[in-house]
């Protein structure tokens, strides 16, 4: 809780009865529709800001404030510019907690789901933030699900939704599979528990047929998206480029394919790698001894225990297993002992890697841990440029091996850099890029290989054994036939949770909905069986931005004019915590429906704004921890607006802003002076603002030009400290001859209720009445700064001694370098600084800066 909340006594405080004033501007707004997006007819130009919906987890907390502020701040500045600004709200609804709610209550999911929407709404109309509240949506409503099936069936259709058996991430206390974001340190995020590894049937979205448009079109996204969050998207996706080499296993028919980055180094592969939960392993092993057999399997055990973001940990100790069989080498016949171990997983590549140890780290690190040969067949202290070197002949003409520089397995360190190669035969001398090139050539030609890709992106896996989501419109026949339900029995509705079991068992809680769960084949008549998996809550996500261009429509998900008109989203706002997936499947879902013709963009986010997180003395807040700050405390406890300024106030949009350094104290002290200075304005509105004080114009004018910049950079900060500069000025023309009358102080206190609605919009609109004007402030234009009041006449001028500021200096804004020299080495601040010492350097940046060296 912050310090100091304002006083509720009007008669104490009767210009800071902040929750008057926000009950009144909010029931004006609700009345009149203020920022409800223009009709189809409107001509403004247009704008789409969004910012991430909410979960319905009880109460907002202040991430969620800080969240609505920043797209607030960004729709209410495009309104004022002149645009068309659609702003929607919307619920995510779906999902694990609130199951998990009911079940620990007894209770519908529904009834606590519906019951948090309703207390957040009425949080988020208390904030103030300018929603289109015509348009809300919530994800669990069956006119929104629907659609999340109709998206199901067109991907079906496609066959990106297919269905297949593979390992996934379990939680033994919430019964259900995870996707990879959802285990941290091997554990569920959510109840604790200790995550494993379980074969299951399950359905999943083939996204990996769009991973190159998923990677290059991130090029379109350079500048308008954090780097962070591309270079995220890049390594989740992870195209590699190399060759698929097959590898004969003795006693075994068919060939092993391996995918390989650097084929070139195949002459120094010395052992094969599998991952120890394929099935490639499992055949492997069991054609070996029952010795071999059983140490296999005590150790799939322990690996089973691991994520797979455990066992790519490159820190971790190397871990294995020798399965007593062999590969060949296709180049050079060699056998290869094939080993099962943990870094390698099983639906990367085929499963299998070629381990050349001398050139891989993870490799070396296995070799040495189990004294397996390493072979060095890159040079590289060898030039890659010029021309190739002579290679060295023995009496019989054939080419002699030249000795590496370095020893990898004296080093620990494998030769990962460029160079030339060696011991590789035919190869030698070659460049790497030349000898990639060469030997898929070679493996071509001898069939044993061939130029691929591999991605490290996986499918996307959308099935949830558990109630509370999207029934999957699928039917399952007696023959054992899949088959989806037709599109105008649509939608496949939850049965009630009333009368079920939703305790988690391993399996969908709707597979004991018998009357639910069995139907017919609409084509036959013939028995059949619903899916009984609801949809991962992602999917829910993936399209909801446009579900808000056409609320309520019945006849498709969204119509394609209103995408056109408004899509895709100008400014998206939110958590870098979802920087890769809930991103990655809207801009997969958007290249689908663009390929469907039912969109006419390949993007759904232009722009991407990440903000940090609200923090308590250094700690992300938390029931558990008992740290956490209540979004509903501190609106009755200081009002909407001194939060919101307060929050803008604290630092940059992206950085983390910890709540005991959050001043809502000094938030309320600058709204009441700003307040102050309308009610103090004596002036009427037909004043001529040329006739006012010029130096006061000259600050009102220099904050009309810097804040759209500052804004679109989301310097949300520097624009309120420039307001309180503003405030401040306006305050000292009042109080000295000039007087509250003069027509300067009218014009700076009309621009500060403009400027301040975009982060205190009550007060805003207060003292846009108080000066004598019809609301509403929030569709005010922007007014144009006078470019003869942006000339500096004067500025400051700092002069340091030593890297330490001395003094500054009242200078000419145009003054020249010698002369702004002169004046610095003759102020007398400066010559009692520097005493005895003689300058050895100046640097003179004018008019700004004079830097003295001294000795």
């Amino acid at each position: 809780m912050s310090q100091n909340p304002v006083s509720q006594n009007p008669a104490e405080h009767p210009e800071n009865d902040v929750h008057a004033i926000q009950a009144k501007w909010q029931a004006y707004w609700s009345e009149h529709g203020t920022f409800l997006a223009g009709e189809e007819g409107d001509t403004r130009p247009r704008k789409y800001v969004l910012a991430m919906f909410p979960y319905p987890s009880g109460d907002l907390h202040m991430g969620h404030a800080e969240n609505y502020l920043y797209s607030d701040i960004v729709a209410r500045f495009w309104r004022h510019r002149g645009y068309n600004v659609l702003h929607p709200i919307g619920w995510d609804s779906f999902g694990l907690p609130a199951e998990n709610a009911a079940i620990k209550r007894k209770a519908d999911p529904r009834e606590w789901t519906y019951a948090n929407i309703a207390q957040q709404r009425e949080s988020l109309k208390r904030y103030g933030v300018s929603f289109d509240w015509s348009r809300v949506l919530h994800t669990s409503d069956e006119d929104y699900y629907r659609w999340n099936q109709w998206l199901f069936l067109q991907l079906h259709e496609r066959g990106l939704a297919y269905r297949k058996e593979s390992p996934v991430n379990w939680c033994p206390n919430d019964q259900t599979v995870l996707a990879n974001e959802q285990v941290v340190d091997g554990h569920c995020e959510r109840c604790g528990a200790e995550v494993e590894k379980k074969k299951l049937t399950q359905w999943y979205f083939k996204i990996t047929e769009y991973a190159d448009r998923l990677l290059d079109d991130l090029n379109q996204l350079e500048g308008f998206w954090p780097h962070k969050v591309l270079q995220m998207q890049r390594n989740w996706i992870g195209r590699s480029v190399g060759a698929d080499i097959d590898f004969e296993i003795e006693g075994r028919d068919e060939k092993v394919t391996v995918f390989s980055t650097r084929p070139d180094t195949l002459h120094g592969a010395t052992f094969m790698v599998v991952a120890p939960d394929s099935d490639l392993a499992a055949e492997l092993v069991a054609g070996s001894s029952p010795e071999v057999r059983m140490a296999f399997q005590a150790y799939l055990d322990d690996v089973r225990k691991q994520t797979d973001i455990e066992r790519q940990n490159s820190d971790r100790p190397k871990t294995g297993v020798f399965l007593d069989r062999f590969a060949i080498n296709p180049v050079n016949g060699e056998r290869l002992p094939i080993w099962a171990a943990d870094y390698v997983l099983a639906d990367y590549g085929h499963g299998a890697v070629m381990a050349v140890p001398a050139h891989d780290q993870r490799d070396l690190d296995f070799a040495i841990r189990f004294d397996l040969p390493v072979r060095v067949v890159v040079d590289t202290s060898a030039p890659v440029t010029g021309a190739i070197p002579v290679i060295e002949l023995d009496e019989d003409g054939v080419p002699i091996d030249p000795m590496p520089s370095e020893d990898p397995r004296e080093t620990g360190v494998a030769l990962t850099g460029e160079g030339r190669l060696i011991n590789s035969g035919a190869l030698n001398g070659l460049s790497k890029r030349n000898a990639i090139a060469r030997v898929v050539e070679q493996l071509a030609a001898a069939g044993t290989g061939r130029a691929a890709k591999q991605y490290r992106l996986r499918d996307w896996l959308i099935s949830r054994q558990r109630y509370w989501g999207t029934p999957i419109p699928m039917l399952h026949t007696e023959d054992g036939r899949v088959v989806p339900v037709p599109e105008d029995q649509l939608p496949v509705r939850l049965p009630v949770a009333e009368g079920l079991d939703l305790k988690p068992k391993g399996k969908s809680p709707l597979g004991a909905a018998t009357e639910w769960v069995t139907t017919t084949v609409p084509a036959t008549g013939a028995p059949a069986l619903r899916d009984p998996d609801t949809m991962d809550t992602f999917v829910d996500s993936s399209w909801y931005f446009l579900r808000f261009l056409s609320p309520g429509m019945d006849g498709a998900p969204f119509g394609s004019a209103d995408a056109s008109r408004w899509a895709p989203v100008d400014a998206y706002i939110g958590g870098v915590e979802h920087a890769i997936l809930h991103l990655l499947y809207a801009r997969f879902i958007t290249k689908v429906l663009f390929d469907l013709g039912r969109v006419d963009f390949t993007e759904p986010f232009s722009s991407l704004i990440n903000q940090g997180m609200v923090i308590l003395d250094g700690a992300k807040m938390s029931k558990s921890k008992g740290n956490l700050v209540l979004f509903s405390d501190e609106l009755s406890a200081h009002g909407a607006d001194a939060l919101r300024v307060a929050l803008a106030f604290a630092g940059p949009v992206e950085d983390d802003k910890d709540w005991k350094d959050v001043s809502t104290t000094g938030a309320q002290k600058f709204l009441a002076r700003a307040m102050r200075v309308a009610q103090d304005v004596t002036s009427s509105r037909d004043v001529v603002w040329a006739d006012g004080d010029a130096a006061l114009r000259r600050v009102t004018h220099r904050l009309l030009a810097e804040a759209p910049s500052l804004v679109e950079q989301t310097k949300f900060n520097v624009v309120v400290a420039r307001l309180m500069e503003l405030v401040n000025a306006i305050r000292k023309t009042i109080d000295s001859g000039a007087g509250a009358g003069d027509p300067a102080v009218r014009e700076a206190a009309e621009v500060t209720a403009m400027v301040l609605d975009l982060f205190a919009p009550h007060t805003a609109e207060e003292m846009w009445e108080v000066l004598g004007y019809e609301p509403s402030v929030g569709l005010v234009t922007w007014r144009n700064a006078d470019p003869t009041l942006l000339v500096e006449e004067k500025v400051t001028a700092v002069v340091q001694i030593d890297g330490k500021v001395r003094a500054t200096l009242e200078v000419p804004a145009k003054i020249d370098g010698p002369s702004l020299e002169h004046l610095a080495r003759n102020d007398d601040r400066v010559l009692r600084a520097l005493g005895e010492r003689e300058i050895t350097r100046a640097i003179v940046r004018p008019p700004k800066v004079v830097s003295f060296s001294t000795k």
